[in-house]
């Protein structure tokens, strides 16, 4: 697991977001806000996803609790698909 963390306001600048969009999908449990003494940070394995959620909300419109909606059945697909190739891995042995 990769430990480097992002400076919350050097992403928001990055992707010209607001940081009350950051700190909303933080409050509906969506990413990870780390306190240091004088920021806050993103851990570096989350930016990716933070990037898809600023695109969703700025470019397609969608809000909050939509993009919640969306994060979750793509996790739910992820996993499927997961089950998916080992249930196939597990099929392959007895062929």
């Amino acid at each position: 697991m990769n430990n480097h963390l992002i400076p919350l306001q050097h992403i928001c600048t990055h992707y010209n977001a607001e940081i009350s969009f950051i700190h909303s999908l933080h409050e509906f449990g969506l990413v990870e806000i780390i306190s240091g003494e004088a920021t806050m940070f993103i851990p570096e394995e989350q930016v990716k996803e933070i990037e898809r959620m600023i695109h969703l909300h700025y470019d397609l419109n969608i809000n909050i609790e939509g993009i919640d909606a969306i994060a979750h059945l793509l996790e739910k697909m992820e996993n499927l698909n997961n089950e998916m190739i080992s249930l196939k891995n597990r099929l392959s042995r007895y062929e």
